[in-house]
């Protein structure tokens, strides 16, 4: 096994250009005269320049941060008169849990109140809410729900920064990629509805240490990345698969034994000392029926199309909708299926997958499938598509859809709450377009993993910047398995792959 440092993490190499190496960003630029061509002066040129490329994505995802904070402002308040946190698109669960959880009170969570998070994101909601609660005790000028939702907005932003960094380090010969990240409206709209960027830029920093070949500090925050939200856990089944394929088994074991520790570790106080509270967030989401937006959502109104929901006149979605149990083996037995397709097409594609391509498809599976689909759960995807597939069209037709969700997902609620404002069927059209997008998008990286040189990545890269010890020559029964299922064997192994050179920064996609 090889033991010399990643090439693609340690040795940068000159950074491609959006606008040479996205055809979307390509026919844009035409509107500024294209393109930079070969004898231009290029900025990358000039030595101890500050602003960096890096230096410009960090910048720009800054104040994507401050305007989404300058966007939920109408709620920090917390003075929700004739539903302004629908009307102006400002609600977060932020400073609602705050009195939802008892933190206004002083209430320590799990202890005194069975919160419904895991249980890092738990501790989270402790160390910034309880002493804030304490200062409010002998301040009460303060709106302590305000300064709650500040300080979480404050650290989910530098998670947010953090996240952006990862993107950076991992792509540091595209750093223009992270970009897609950095100017998202999903970030702007979504950044602080929930402590979801706390998983985030946990697991992204799992990602950039399982490439940096540090399993054990890998899984270490993937551990913790699991305990404040379940999804960084599945990264663990790619790395599983890729290393099957590349005989790299031991790695993944590393890994995945220090993610279990860690998760065991950061949950055994809770289960030990007050078990009924650590239960509350499995039990909530077992119970739990179908979601609005969800894929069962779409399929339960088109039943009602056909029968009227009673007592033998029901649909199937319709059905499982009252059978909640019978729905949970569904949605978990279509996901596991799924991830049964996409482990076959990792071991049989030409070319050994990179691993946020494989990710990718597993957390969007999970989601397509889930009878919870949160509006905030699309900032999962996000980060993943960036480094799975960094073409700028395909991902905004997806933000659009994701926009009309989101503005279609405010107004049902505004029609929850009786003021009805658009009709059911819009809002279904909406959740449909966006679950077709979703699906479109592992469409592409499904023919992007089977025909690799399609993959703008590869095309700066001699093999996977995310795979770290993954970057070994497949195994041989890989050839037989493809054999067996009449796919015709690659001409070279990643061995051979690996001694060509990286072809020109900015090679057309």
């Amino acid at each position: 096994m090889s033991t010399q440092p990643s090439e693609d993490i340690d040795r940068p190499d000159a950074p491609s250009a959006s606008a040479t190496g996205d055809g979307f960003v390509r026919g844009l630029s035409e509107a500024i005269g294209g393109p930079l061509g070969s004898h231009a002066v290029r900025p990358d040129a000039r030595r101890g320049r500050f602003w960096t490329a890096a230096r410009i994505i960090l910048a720009l995802t800054c104040i994507t941060l401050a305007l989404s904070w300058v966007q939920k402002s109408p709620c920090q308040t917390g003075d929700w008169q004739k539903n302004v946190q629908y009307t102006r698109f400002c609600y977060t669960d932020v400073l609602a849990l705050y009195y939802a959880e008892g933190l206004n009170d002083g209430k320590v969570p799990y202890k005194d109140h069975a919160v419904e998070y895991p249980v890092v994101t738990g501790y989270f909601m402790g160390a910034l809410g309880l002493p804030v609660h304490a200062y409010g005790v002998k301040h009460p000028e303060i709106n302590q729900g305000q300064w709650f939702y500040n300080a979480n907005a404050l650290v989910l932003s530098a998670l947010a920064v953090a996240t952006a960094a990862a993107l950076l380090a991992l792509r540091r010969r595209r750093p223009w990629d992270a970009a897609i990240f950095a100017l998202s409206p999903i970030i702007f709209f979504t950044a602080t509805v929930n402590w979801d960027f706390l998983a985030i830029g946990l697991a992204a920093i799992g990602l950039y240490l399982w490439a940096k070949r540090r399993p054990v500090w890998a899984g270490v925050f993937l551990g913790l990345g699991a305990a404040a939200k379940l999804w960084p856990l599945f990264i663990l089944g790619p790395i599983l698969i890729l290393a099957l394929r590349s005989k790299t088994i031991q790695k993944w074991a590393w890994a995945f034994g220090a993610t279990v520790v860690t998760w065991l570790a950061v949950n055994f106080p809770v289960w030990l000392l007050w078990h009924d509270s650590w239960l509350r967030f499995f039990q909530l989401n077992s119970e739990r029926p179908i979601d609005w937006g969800t894929f069962w959502y779409v399929g339960r109104y088109l039943d009602g199309k056909w029968h009227n929901g009673s007592q033998g006149d029901q649909g199937p979605f319709q059905w499982l909708s009252n059978h909640v149990p019978t729905l949970n083996i569904l949605t978990y037995g279509l996901f596991g299926l799924a991830c049964v397709a996409i482990a076959i097409l990792a071991l049989t594609a030409p070319r050994r997958p990179r691993l946020a391509q494989l990710s990718f498809l597993v957390v969007a599976a999970f989601l397509i499938f889930s009878k919870v689909w949160s509006q905030q759960y699309v900032l999962w995807l996000l980060p993943l598509i960036v480094l799975a597939r960094p073409r700028w069209g395909a991902i905004i037709a997806w933000t659009v859809a994701e926009f009309g969700y989101f503005t279609a997902f405010y107004a049902e609620l505004l029609g929850a709450g009786g003021k009805p404002v658009i009709p059911e069927g819009t809002f279904v059209l909406a959740a449909t377009l966006r679950i077709i997008t979703v699906a479109v998008l592992c469409g592409l990286v499904v023919r992007e993993i089977w025909r690799p040189e399609l993959d703008v990545v590869r095309q700066s890269y001699s093999d996977d910047p995310d795979g770290g010890p993954l970057n070994e020559p497949d195994a041989g029964w890989i050839d037989k398995l493809r054999r067996a299922v009449g796919v015709v064997p690659k001409q070279k192994p990643d061995a051979e792959d690996a001694l060509e050179p990286a072809p020109p920064a900015g090679a057309p996609a």
